[in-house]
């Protein structure tokens, strides 16, 4: 039944030009209950069969074939930046420049005066205004609930969604559908190089280590070595290289811009990229300062910007926010407002495409937390207490099980709470079945015996 409604939902958006709202697949699908609809979308999103767009109220979904952005190419055959990311007049400013050939853009080395000159909490890359509305759109979890309580109730689905669009914007050829395939199921999509299927998977790592040690994990090089080692194993030529501070020189391919060449001079602009992303107090000028500073910097012999964007989502991890995926952003956009950086030391072009990716990340991931449960906060408090009564309520099927239970609260549980708790601990009785033994420590002989007696 529930392959059939999903295959039912998706012809009827595939069939749609201008896409579906969730109140006109409603009515296609009166015979559908709601809930069922928006767990389905949820899953066809997961599977990259269709795509969200619009804020909450407004909120379409569309065929991927129709609403996915394709970068425009012109008939000369050179790229043009994407329209549909909105450009301040700063940021086409910087890409006239960019958009230059390449001898005819300045050779450039690194500006150490470029880091030197931040003033944490006085000088600002997102102003006021922009963060106000970049909270506004990411707000996910409630302020005082554990630092990575939301990433970590969305991980399977941030897993294939980050690592996805981070090996994309490297040139990977891995499908959505691949990269869940792979994740789901271990399998290798046909045709792909060695080399693709392992930057998937070197992802999947490094973010499992973030969102696992999120309530740890800080900005300083044991995090940034780390998450680099995850994402560079078996990718490099030197293994050595692994996880290390660069010990040579390197080239950025396509640019002018020349980084530091000795390991002195990085290790002093780390310490101070350290020093001033740790004194940071908003989370997305902490994320923002780091998608920056980081490839800027080129503190390691290569997948700096991987470990870049991964990083970035640290203090957004951390704030229960949503997370920064860079789904549907053109390589080529990125690429772009990265040399930005580089060649002139300017983030607006990078603070736009920040803003728009960010937008983008947020439309998917808030349908995905209207279908996540809220855990009952009484459930929750007395977890442990509720677990052991049932067990002790089967396991002496003699007793009458109600006595038992109102015995058991009467003890431990507060008077204002105690008939919640009892009704809680009577549902969870009810519904006791062969699969859910295990969670109180019950074998199934025990079950059944208790069953035989009270039904």
């Amino acid at each position: 039944m529930t392959k059939l409604t999903t295959i039912e939902l998706l012809k009827s958006i595939q069939s749609s030009k201008d896409g579906l709202a969730l109140f006109e697949l409603l009515e296609r699908h009166p015979e559908i209950p709601r809930r069922t609809i928006q767990r389905q979308i949820v899953n066809l999103i997961k599977a990259g069969e269709i795509l969200a767009s619009g804020n909450s109220k407004s909120r379409r979904y569309f065929d991927v074939s129709r609403e996915k952005p394709k970068n425009e190419v012109p008939k000369s055959g050179k790229e043009v930046y994407p329209k549909f990311i909105p450009l301040s007049a700063d940021s086409k400013d910087i890409l006239s420049y960019i958009d230059q050939s390449f001898e005819a853009r300045k050779p450039i080395g690194y500006q150490s005066d470029f880091l030197e000159s931040y003033r944490p909490n006085e000088t600002w890359y997102l102003s006021e205004p922009l963060r106000r509305q970049l909270y506004k759109m990411g707000k996910a979890g409630e302020i005082d609930e554990p630092a990575g309580t939301y990433s970590r109730a969305i991980l399977n689905r941030l897993l294939i969604d980050l690592s996805w669009a981070s090996s994309h914007l490297e040139g990977n050829t891995y499908s959505r559908l691949d990269t869940l395939e792979l994740f789901e199921h271990g399998k290798v999509a046909l045709g792909k190089a060695a080399i693709e299927t392992q930057m998937i998977l070197n992802h999947k790592s490094a973010i499992e280590m973030l969102v696992n040690n999120v309530d740890t994990a800080e900005y300083n090089r044991y995090t940034l070595m780390n998450l680099h080692s995850a994402l560079a194993e078996n990718l490099l030529p030197n293994p050595a290289d692994e996880g290390r501070i660069r010990q040579h020189t390197v080239q950025i391919g396509k640019s002018v811009y020349r980084p530091l060449t000795t390991p002195q001079q990085i290790d002093e602009q780390l310490d101070i990229f350290l020093s001033k992303v740790n004194q940071i107090r908003d989370p997305f000028e902490q994320s923002f300062f780091t998608m920056v500073h980081l490839p800027y910097l080129q503190p390691f012999a290569d997948i700096n910007k991987r470990t870049s964007r991964l990083a970035a989502n640290l203090p957004l991890f951390q704030a229960n926010l949503c997370p920064l995926t860079f789904l549907d952003v053109p390589e080529q956009a990125y690429s772009r407002a990265i040399l930005g950086v580089y060649e002139m030391t300017r983030v607006e072009l990078l603070r736009d495409l920040y803003v728009w990716a960010y937008e983008r990340s947020t439309q998917e991931y808030l349908v995905i937390k209207q279908d996540l449960a809220e855990p009952d906060p009484l459930r929750l408090v007395w977890r442990d207490f509720i677990k052991q009564t049932i067990h002790d309520v089967i396991t002496h099927p003699e007793l009458d099980p109600f006595i038992s239970i109102q015995q058991a609260t009467s003890r431990k549980v507060p008077e204002n709470e105690r008939a919640s708790v009892q009704a809680l601990i009577v549902e969870e009785l009810r519904r006791i079945h062969e699969g859910l033994l295990a969670r109180y420590g019950l074998r199934p002989s025990e079950y059944l015996t208790w069953k035989m007696r009270h039904g």
